[in-house]
């Protein structure tokens, strides 16, 4: 055997798609196990006023900084994904999710409550962050569905567990609920982490390139990427869409309760619920359907055309639920479409950062994206201050449904434009140094 034999590389080759969808699946799950953090908070919050008697504008801030640390520390997560894998950061992510539950099922004290979320937020982070970017290196070919349907495990993964979380509320006291549940999907999450794999070079498709979808043979490192300036329009975009959904998220019962109808019976689809459980259950089943949704069919039209329709949806949403929200029935109807029409940028922007930023350092580059929701949810307690101070929730509705028509005409007019010329420029770059990888 010669020498070059001996010392060649062995070839890699393509997993089959079996195997992908395993590592989605897997991923998946691990989200769903994360759901309640977020989408099971707005639950709690009327039965730790009662007991404590912080006011809301307080009890929110443990919300935002969930939010915060969940968000705002998924470039460092990223980080270590893109360099030693998934497997390690999503086991930490589900310890820390369980501990800072268990946390806020002992604590006496809003230091102790935000300590608490702040914990389980960095795990949450690890989970997300790890999993967005593990399905996007995976789906180079369905990008925008690959990210969808793992954002989805997010965005319906509590859809089951509203009803036994509110009874377990009521039942067992909302302490006994942050432990069990807490530690419930702490240890499933470390359970999965053990199946979860990133690609190697060679073992997934290459990158898709038609009318509709730019996908970058450059691979712009982290700080290339905070560098420029169509990274920040699509940082502010992420702001104005998530700023909305993130505020009704944190107070579906508390605006149904000061709008008196969150324990009115609603009869829908042969089924009957209180107001609140049936717009929470039907606002996570469509927060979940969307994600997978809209990020098919921006695969099939274009990210930015995408936006346009599903943020400008999200505008006309909003706004109809300021006129007509205070019907019970109307209430679960629009909410259902206000978070329809919101939860699919979980997909839309991850999937149009790797486009156009390349998939190699996808994890952190896509978590440095991600950082907007954090942002947005800081003005989480500002709508509640607007509220007590003026006495309705009118204002922040009618500044949540500008804010989205806002991003649907960016989308449009800005981002598609803007991100041609930066399609143009590596092109060009990428024909006068053939053959080269950018990094």
């Amino acid at each position: 055997m010669t020498d070059a034999v001996r010392g060649a590389a062995p070839q890699i080759t393509r997993v089959n798609d079996a195997y992908r969808w395993m590592q989605l699946a897997v991923g998946v799950g691990a989200m769903v196990m994360i759901a309640n953090y977020q989408y099971g908070w707005t639950f709690f919050v009327p039965d730790i006023q009662k007991k404590f008697g912080w006011d809301r504008a307080s009890i929110q801030w443990a919300f935002t900084l969930f939010v915060l640390f969940e968000t705002w520390l998924v470039p460092i997560e990223g980080w270590f994904v893109d360099r030693y894998g998934p497997r390690l950061v999503v086991l930490i992510g589900g310890v820390l999710c369980a501990v800072g539950w268990a946390i806020d099922s002992y604590t006496t004290s809003l230091s102790g409550l935000y300590f608490g979320m702040a914990i389980a937020g960095i795990g949450a982070g690890a989970v997300y962050g790890t999993c967005v970017g593990n399905a996007l290196k995976w789906f180079p070919d369905k990008r925008g569905l690959a990210a969808g349907l793992t954002a989805a495990g997010f965005g319906a993964g509590s859809a089951l567990t509203v009803a036994p979380i509110q009874a377990m509320i009521k039942g067992s006291g909302f302490q006994s609920t942050f432990l069990y549940f807490g530690l419930g999907q702490g240890i499933i999450i470390v359970i999965l982490s053990i199946f979860l794999v990133a690609p190697k070079a060679g073992q997934v498709p290459g990158i898709v390139q038609n009318a509709a979808i730019f996908q970058s043979r450059r691979n712009y490192g982290p700080m290339e990427v905070i560098r420029q300036p169509v990274f920040w329009l699509m940082y502010l975009m992420f702001v104005l869409v998530g700023a909305g959904g993130l505020m009704i998220t944190a107070n579906l019962k508390p605006i149904a309760g000061d709008w008196k109808i969150d324990a009115i019976p609603v009869t829908l689809m042969a089924m009957t619920m209180t107001t609140v459980t049936f717009a929470a259950t039907i606002d996570r089943i469509l927060n979940g359907l969307t994600r997978p949704f809209f990020g098919w069919v921006s695969d099939q039209i274009g990210r930015e055309n995408t936006m346009f329709i599903a943020f400008g949806a999200e505008g006309i949403g909003i706004f109809a639920l300021y006129l007509w929200g205070h019907d019970p029935v109307w209430f679960v109807l629009l909410s259902g479409i206000v978070f329809f029409a919101w939860g699919e940028i979980y997909s839309l922007f991850p999937s149009t950062c790797t486009d156009t930023f390349g998939a190699k350092f996808a994890t952190t580059n896509a978590g440095l994206l991600y950082t907007a929701k954090g942002t947005a949810s800081l003005l989480v307690p500002v709508a509640n201050y607007m509220q007590q101070s003026s006495g309705g929730w009118d204002s922040v509705f009618l500044i949540a449904a500008g804010a989205n028509i806002a991003a649907s005409l960016l989308a449009l007019v800005v981002l598609k434009p803007w991100r041609r010329l930066v399609r143009n420029a590596d092109a060009l770059a990428d024909r006068q140094k053939p053959g080269v990888e950018f990094a």
